[in-house]
């Protein structure tokens, strides 16, 4: 399973976007709606870590994602 960063489509210019990170599988479609909201979401490509081949290196560390508010982590409200 790959896990795949979503964002909720603003209704109105003052909404901001609130990204949420769902497991799915490659072979399925993306999502357009929140699976808890219903919320419209689209699919955010985001760049990697840009390691490819083999090689003793190992990947840098990421901090985990703040987690404080809803799905996203921040204030937007979605849950």
């Amino acid at each position: 399973m790959a896990t795949y960063i979503y964002e909720t489509v603003p209704q109105t210019p003052a909404e901001p976007p609130c990204r949420l990170e769902i497991k799915q599988s490659m072979n399925d479609q993306p999502l357009t709606r929140h699976p808890e909201t219903g919320a419209v979401i689209r699919r955010v490509i985001t760049g990697g870590f840009g390691i490819m081949g083999g090689g003793s290196k190992q990947a840098p560390k990421r901090p985990p994602a703040a987690r404080s508010g809803g799905c996203c982590g921040g204030g937007c409200h979605c849950h």
